[in-house]
């Protein structure tokens, strides 16, 4: 008789940066933008041989860190596409497992198990930013609405991801900063597949998310 094992796997989590003015994505100020910054918003004293030349290092440094932030903060056109598709509210049809074998139970979102979020129900506002999903309560699953921020984010040479962290019902954060991002795999009008990459005992597994529009 071969013995069955199930492996239980847990979401790993990442920090995200805080969301401005509650729009489009969450921005992160790398060190040396920050530090630029906070040389152009210091009192500066001259004296009269350098005054010209700190004068046209400072406008110099304001265009660079405007423009840096227009470019960070600039959403594309494929980005707000995919926002509008994901507006609206979705079932959580089935969630699979990917790039391995054997039986697997994954805690979802640190949050509740995989069985839970099985029928459970998305709905994302696109206005503000804000959606939530709502789980079924069971023997086995803490019934209720879970509210969260999110976004939709285009790395480098990857697959755009949907990136989210928790809130209130009154929008206030409570992840401390703590956040997770799926791979867009598939978004249409009617069928979303979201993907995340985790590692069980050094053997890459994929969880796999497939929703339905209502």
């Amino acid at each position: 008789m071969i013995a069955s094992f199930t492996t239980i796997i847990s979401l790993p989590a990442l920090y995200i940066s805080e969301q401005r003015n509650g729009a489009y994505p969450f921005v992160q100020f790398n060190n040396s933008l920050t530090h630029a910054v906070d040389i152009l918003l210091r009192p500066i004293v001259y004296n009269s041989k350098t005054k010209t030349n700190h004068m046209m290092k400072r406008t110099f440094l304001m265009l660079l860190a405007v423009g840096f932030l227009t470019v960070s903060c600039s959403v594309s056109k494929s980005a707000r596409t995919q926002r509008n598709l994901f507006s609206g509210s979705w079932t959580l049809d089935n969630i699979s497992y990917e790039n391995n074998t054997g039986n697997f139970q994954s805690v979802i979102f640190n949050d509740a198990r995989d069985i839970c979020f099985e029928g459970s129900d998305w709905f994302f506002r696109d206005n503000n930013s804000t959606g939530r999903y709502t789980i079924a309560d069971g023997s086995l699953c803490a019934g209720g609405d879970r509210f969260f921020r999110w976004s939709v984010v285009e790395p480098e040479n990857s697959l755009s991801q949907l990136q989210f962290k928790f809130i209130d019902e009154k929008r206030k954060d409570i992840s401390g900063g703590v956040g997770y991002r799926l791979d867009i795999a598939n978004l249409t009008e009617q069928h979303m597949t979201l993907k995340s990459k985790v590692t069980v005992d050094g053997e890459p597994v994929t969880i796999v998310y497939e929703f339905s529009k209502k």
